[in-house]
């Protein structure tokens, strides 16, 4: 089935040595939230787009123009020393895998990141809270972890170097755990950045956290993350409001909550 992803080019641009970051949903949509805020922030543009006959029938119209369910966009390079931001392309979707496209998908990212001559991939992730304590109606915040996982030792230490906590333990599922299994097998490097993250509903705190770690792993620039925490802030209050009319015994059904981007 992998050969029947294929991968358009749209406008011809220079990405050897660059980041790829792996935009499709995952837990709290951490993943696609920071895709979407890492294109609208740094002004990517569209440089192609995956396709396959296995993806959802739909077009995505956004300013009047139809947009493939499944894109990529790249930006320049800024900069130039050590502290230079890295090149980044970011693939981004809508839509939620089924099990049989993971393997494909991911094997068709690496392929095309690898042709690219591009330098690693990111994959931001979320992980699911199991804890009560963090239930949002307590009204109780607590410090969320932000944990990292290489493919390579490479990897392992450039997370190690930027401060990111190891991720020891657990499972990793879906298109980032694809990766991560074929970074090592291929010895490309490939990373999974996690943040605690609440499944049910889009998590823009978590990706905010995910979000700052990227900047300082990668961008080393002041990238101003507010308005991830200030959605985070407007997606819980919603929440609360209708934990509330739940509990008054009201119809919550107009203030549900909407994803960021």
């Amino acid at each position: 089935m992998a050969e029947d992803i294929v991968i358009y080019e749209l406008k011809r641009m220079d990405i050897r040595g660059a980041t790829v970051i792996d935009g499709f949903p995952s837990v709290g949509l951490v993943s696609s939230i920071v895709a979407n805020y890492l294109i609208n922030t740094m002004k990517l543009t569209q440089i192609g787009i995956m396709d396959s006959v296995f993806f959802p029938t739909v077009s995505l119209v956004r300013e009047g123009i139809p947009q493939n369910p499944v894109r990529i966009y790249a930006g320049e390079k800024v900069g130039d020393g050590p502290d230079s931001s890295d090149q980044l392309v970011v693939f981004i979707s809508e839509f939620q895998p089924p099990p049989n496209l993971v393997k494909p998908i991911a094997s068709a990212i690496l392929d095309w990141a690898q042709d690219q001559k591009c330098k690693m991939l990111v994959s931001p992730e979320g992980l699911v809270i199991d804890k009560e304590s963090v239930e949002i109606e307590d009204g109780q915040e607590e410090e969320m972890g932000v944990y990292g996982v290489g493919s390579t030792q490479w990897m392992r230490n450039e997370l190690a170097k930027s401060g990111v906590n190891e991720f020891t333990e657990g499972v990793i599922t879906g298109v980032a755990g694809v990766l991560l299994n074929e970074g090592r097998r291929r010895d490309f490097n490939v990373s999974t950045v996690l943040a605690e993250a609440h499944p049910d509903y889009p998590d823009a705190r978590a990706a905010a956290q995910v979000m700052e770690m990227i900047n300082k792993f990668l961008l080393h620039i002041d990238l101003d993350v507010s308005p991830l925490y200030q959605e985070a802030e407007r997606i819980e209050s919603q929440l609360k409001t209708i934990h509330k009319q739940a509990q008054d015994g009201k119809s919550p059904a107009q203030h549900q909550p909407s994803m960021y981007g």
